[in-house]
């Protein structure tokens, strides 16, 4: 999602834009998922040994043991439904000795800081492969809490004052509430924050009746550019195309009491997997009121 020419050029251009100002008032790029379980051992090996090397072995006990499934976090979830052993106390082992070299060292220190998230990123990749294997619904809270600690965690790092701008797809973004995936019992990023942060946190949702999205037909396949059919009949996307006939935005204000903003429809979701030939499967019943304070 991050590896294209789009963002390359745009973080070109904002370190240009940060060298202009005093480091308090420069901006900051941040990954907040748990798909990096390999590259996120590596940054924990290059910290360790430029900074605690007689802590290395913590790092290698954690190494060895995904050694064996070749850099492949699927292979390595499935052994440990097949066999009951799995890499948890190795990985929790170094994040703990990380937690421990690093203190005193994360405020002021953003190589320290990023040692800490790189090993909490290890430890809770871990955790959910191994609990995505099992079909376990509790996979999408343990990503959905992992990344939103991971938003205060850098909101504390660069303090009070600080402000931060959080992209993700709709079904982390908008307020699980008020869709059907709080009956799974499945919390996200926007239910999260929301109920961190009352007051202090705007969620904007985005839709389109129809166009072209890039996107993958499964999880590990090569990215491909998708036609959006027109929306379903009687979905939000449809009613707003009937209704403003173009690009729109719409901020929702104190007083949400309105017919459509109160009422259930289908609202499509768009993710890195997509099928525009079953779009039944890609609608989520949805109260625009309570998911989002805007909608473009």
């Amino acid at each position: 999602m991050w590896a294209n020419h789009e963002v390359a050029g745009f973080l070109a251009w904002l370190r240009e834009w940060n060298l202009a100002r005093p480091d308090h008032l420069r901006t900051g790029f941040y990954g907040l998922d748990v798909y990096s379980l390999w590259d996120s051992l590596r940054e924990i090996f290059a910290w360790l040994e430029a900074n605690a090397a007689d802590a290395l072995p913590a790092a290698l006990r954690a190494w060895h043991c995904f050694v064996p499934f070749g850099e492949d976090p699927h292979r390595y979830a499935w052994s440990t439904r097949l066999v009951p052993a799995s890499c948890e106390t190795d990985v929790v082992g170094l994040l703990a000795e990380v937690r421990r070299r690093t203190l005193g060292r994360v405020k002021d220190d953003p190589a320290a800081f990023d040692a800490v998230q790189n090993a909490l990123v290890a430890a809770n990749a871990e955790r959910y492969y191994r609990t995505m294997v099992r079909g376990d619904r509790q996979s999408w809270n343990i990503r959905d809490h992992h990344m939103s600690d991971t938003i205060d965690r850098i909101a504390v790092h660069h303090g009070p004052g600080s402000k931060g701008l959080v992209w993700a797809h709709n079904t982390h973004v908008g307020d699980a509430r008020a869709t059907d995936m709080a009956q799974g019992g499945m919390d996200n990023i926007g239910q999260l924050m929301r109920q961190r942060h009352p007051g202090e946190v705007f969620l904007a949702g985005f839709a389109s009746y129809t166009g072209s999205v890039t996107a993958a037909d499964s999880w590990g396949a090569a990215e491909q550019t998708m036609p959006v059919p027109a929306a379903r009949p009687g979905s939000h996307e449809d009613l707003l195309n009937s209704a403003l006939g173009g690009p729109a935005l719409l901020v929702f204000g104190s007083d949400r009491s309105g017919r459509w903003l109160t009422e259930w429809r289908g609202h499509r979701a768009i993710g890195v997997v997509y099928d525009p030939d079953h779009e039944g499967g890609n609608y989520v019943p949805t109260r625009m009121a309570g998911r989002y304070d805007a909608l473009l």
